[in-house]
C-alpha cells in the first residue's frame, strides 16, 4: 500500500525537486541530506544488520553527479544514529548497494528498476527522487507538489525488506504511552531555552513549527524526544534543544507535546 506522507516545508523550499537536469545548489544537497538522515532514523532494521554499537549505518548515493555525496558526508559529519556512526559511500556499481542500509537512488525517468533489482531479498531502505520510483519496488520517494515537499511510502516494499519504520516502541513501551498521552499534564518548566536558528535553514529562509512528543521522568529531566512533524532541518534543532530542559518535579514519568516556532526576524 502507498502511504503519501507531508511533510511541513517552507515556500523556499519549492523546485527543490524540480527537473532533474536543472541545476541544484549546495544549500539544495543539504536539505535532501536532512531528509535521508532523518529517514534513516525512523527505521529499524534486523538486528544482524548492526550487530553492535560499533557498526556503521551505511548510506550510500548511486547515480548522478559526484558533488552531492561530498555534501552529505559534510552534513552528517559527526552525527551518528542510536549511537552508530554514519559511513557515507558514492557508489559507481549498482552490485554494491547491496552493502548499505540506505541507498539513495538518483536515477530519474524510470531507470531505477535495474538498481532496485539489486535489493531484492535485501534490507536495505530505498530512497528515490523519481514519479516511478514506488512503482518499480521502491520504499521511499522524494517529490515536489502544491509548494511543498512531500514523500510517499511504499510500505508493502518497506515491510517486505524487515525495515520497521517509524515508532519503534516496544508492544509494552507503546501502551504506556498511549496511556499517558490519554491523560496528558502540563508540567510546568523549571529550565527553558529556545533552540538555535540553523544557519543553512537562515540561509533558505526557510521557517515553521517543531511539534515534539516529550517524555519527562518524575525528576524532571527530560528521557526522550520524539518529533511529531516538522521540516527535519528545524526538527533537529528543537530535538537537541528540548533534550536540555528540566520540569517540575512530578510523581510519575509524563508525556508532554511541545511546538517550537521557527521564525526569521
Amino acid at each position: 500500500m502507498l502511504i503519501p506522507r507531508h511533510w511541513m516545508a517552507a515556500a523556499a523550499c519549492v523546485g527543490l525537486f524540480a527537473h532533474p537536469a536543472r541545476p541544484q545548489t549546495a544549500s539544495e544537497f543539504q536539505v535532501k541530506s536532512a531528509y535521508l538522515y532523518d529517514f534513516a532514523k525512523r527505521a529499524q532494521w534486523p538486528e544482524h544488520t548492526l550487530p553492535n554499537d560499533k557498526s556503521k549505518l551505511v548510506i550510500c548515493v548511486f547515480g548522478d553527479e559526484s558533488d552531492f555525496p561530498d555534501v552529505l558526508k559534510s552534513t552528517l559529519a559527526g552525527k551518528d544514529i542510536r549511537e552508530h556512526p554514519i559511513e557515507v559511500r558514492h557508489l559507481q556499481s549498482s552490485g554494491e548497494l547491496k552493502s548499505c542500509h540506505v541507498a539513495f537512488i538518483r536515477i530519474a525517468n524510470g531507470n531505477a528498476r535495474a538498481a532496485l533489482a539489486q535489493l531484492e531479498n535485501t534490507n536495505v531502505l530505498s530512497v528515490g527522487e523519481d514519479k516511478e520510483f514506488l512503482s518499480q519496488g521502491g520504499m521511499i520517494n522524494l517529490t515536489l507538489q502544491d509548494g511543498g515537499i512531500r514523500f510517499e511510502l511504499n510500505s508493502a516494499a518497506i515491510e517486505r525488506a524487515d525495515i520497521r519504520y517509524g515508532r519503534h516502541d516496544s508492544p509494552k513501551s507503546r501502551g504506556d504511552q498511549d496511556t499517558s498521552l490519554q491523560n496528558k499534564t502540563a508540567r510546568a518548566l523549571k529550565i527553558s531555552s529556545q533552540p538555535l536558528y540553523p544557519g543553512i535553514a537562515k540561509t533558505m529562509n526557510l521557517r515553521g513549527s517543531v511539534q515534539l512528543e516529550v517524555t519527562v521522568k518524575p525528576d524532571g529531566s527530560v528521557k526522550d524526544v520524539r518529533v511529531i512533524g516538522g521540516h527535519p532541518l528545524l526538527a533537529d534543532a528543537a530535538v537537541r534543544c528540548v533534550k536540555q530542559w528540566r520540569y517540575e518535579p512530578s510523581g510519575q514519568e509524563t508525556t508532554e507535546v511541545v511546538k517550537l516556532n521557527f521564525e526569521i526576524q
